[in-house]
């Protein structure tokens, strides 16, 4: 089994990376291959350029690596905090750069784009980790779950996934170290079931 962990944050000391340090420890112990990518440590651009639209486009290097990794992939970890009650534009650029025509969706003969699409990945599970800075009753009062539309009914099913979990972990910027230490200890356990192997 292998299993594309991504995430999208700035910061190398953030509690981001630190769940992602969670899951990615999580699926090697049980034996599962992991392709990790920090993808703004790797240097990831977000911006599509008019020349990768074309479905036969010649991609750089990296994107073309992380086209072949999705592809491929058994289940997916995305992890990111809720800004704006979007992903960080990183993590948005690696949607529009990767999951892509002919890798992650495609759409049937004689449909012009107007349609809905086929999804191209694997039947899979994706977990996703998120973290708020805003208290979940204030949240849903207020904004619903923005991300929970985002990642589950707009994209992730739209290319195939057939199952997405999702787990926001908050309030991050008033949270104590044995708070942040329970709430790795829940994502390793929610990687683990998930990714039962």
């Amino acid at each position: 089994m292998r299993v594309s962990v991504i995430l999208g944050h700035p910061d190398p000391n953030s509690f981001n990376h630190a769940l992602a340090k969670a899951a990615v420890d999580a699926l090697q112990a049980k034996g599962i291959e992991v392709c990790y990518h920090d993808l703004q440590a790797e240097g990831f651009d977000p911006v599509l350029p008019a020349a990768e639209l074309a479905r036969d486009a010649v991609l750089p290097p990296l994107v073309a690596q992380h086209c072949q990794e999705i592809s491929q992939a058994d289940g997916l970890v995305i992890v990111h905090p809720n800004w704006w009650g979007q992903p960080p534009a990183v993590l948005k650029g690696w949607v529009d750069r990767v999951l892509r025509p002919g890798v992650a969706y495609e759409f049937l003969p004689g449909d012009g784009g107007e349609g809905v699409p086929v999804g191209l990945l694997k039947p899979m599970t994706a977990v996703v980790l998120n973290t708020s800075n805003t208290p979940v009753e204030r949240e849903q009062a207020e904004f619903g779950d923005p991300l929970e539309r985002i990642w589950t009914d707009c994209i992730l099913t739209f290319c195939g996934v057939n199952r997405v979990v999702r787990r926001m972990f908050g309030v991050v910027c008033t949270s104590h170290d044995g708070q942040r230490m329970a709430w790795l200890e829940v994502a390793a356990r929610m990687v683990s079931k998930e990714f039962a192997g």
